[in-house]
């Protein structure tokens, strides 16, 4: 089980089959991007949540990375100030979601299964997604990296989540350590849920480039993280949302990469 996992991981840490396509979800009056493989029919759709003072565009190889992989990914530019609201941001997302839904994609041959929704974030984006889950049964899968307590707060509605979780935690996160934040949000899912702990990860790993709030929050880019993040992350999504239930060993199995640290509601892979 063991040997499989890591074969899949590097399987999902390289892109995946499909062509992308970028768009632009102010089109439809909502600031974001969307991308999307360039074609096929009844696909699962993922809402992405950004981190605090995060623009959208730092995580376009997450974005990009998943939609290789047959999974549209939508992005909300929205809440990107200092006193950002994060209900006002949990909406977003699933009005992101409706958007890509209700719009015309690529030539008009992409289309989005509504029973195929999963949202997911960084940080404040990853407690906005779970305030997200919590108030939206349409979501069927939630997952977040270095999750941050929220107001409302995320971890009293992940006793609400039904949903699958995945939770991934940075190691030398000093943002949102994982004792106070992705801990306590784990032990309070109401539905199956994974936390993961990636050692080396700072609260900052899994954007890309360089930006100013760089002076105000520890951390930087890091392409291990990056590269980690990926994989685990479309893992997660084509096990729960494509139905593609051997990558639940890259979500509950053993990895090197990524610390399996709890694990609730969900058969343990990968440990024999």
């Amino acid at each position: 089980m063991a040997s499989a996992a890591k074969h899949l991981f590097a399987d999902l840490s390289g892109p995946g089959p499909h062509q992308v396509m970028r768009g632009d979800l102010a089109l439809a009056g909502l600031p974001g991007v969307v991308f999307t493989p360039r074609s096929g029919r009844n696909l699962p759709a993922i809402a992405f949540g950004h981190g605090w003072l995060q623009p959208a565009l730092r995580y376009r190889g997450l974005l990009h990375h998943l939609a290789s992989w047959g999974i549209v990914a939508a992005a909300p530019a929205t809440q990107q100030g200092p006193l950002a609201s994060h209900r006002l941001h949990a909406g977003d997302l699933g009005t992101a979601l409706d958007v890509c839904i209700n719009l015309r994609l690529g030539d008009g041959d992409i289309t989005i299964d509504r029973d195929r929704l999963g949202v997911a974030g960084h940080s404040t984006g990853g407690g906005a997604a779970i305030l997200a889950a919590a108030a939206d049964d349409r979501f069927k899968a939630v997952a977040a990296f270095a999750p941050a307590e929220t107001h409302p707060s995320a971890a009293e509605a992940a006793a609400r989540c039904d949903a699958p979780g995945l939770l991934i935690a940075g190691g030398e996160d000093l943002i949102a350590p994982a004792l106070g934040h992705a801990e306590v949000i784990a032990h309070a899912w109401r539905g199956p849920v994974t936390l993961r702990t990636l050692p080396k990860a700072s609260h900052l790993g899994i954007t890309e480039g360089r930006h100013w709030s760089q002076l105000l929050l520890d951390g930087k880019a890091e392409r291990k993280t990056q590269r980690t993040v990926r994989a685990l992350l479309t893992a997660f999504f084509l096990a729960h949302l494509a139905g593609q239930r051997k990558y639940e060993q890259v979500i509950n199995g053993e990895l090197k990469q990524a610390t399996l640290d709890y694990v609730h509601g969900a058969e343990l892979l990968g440990s024999k």
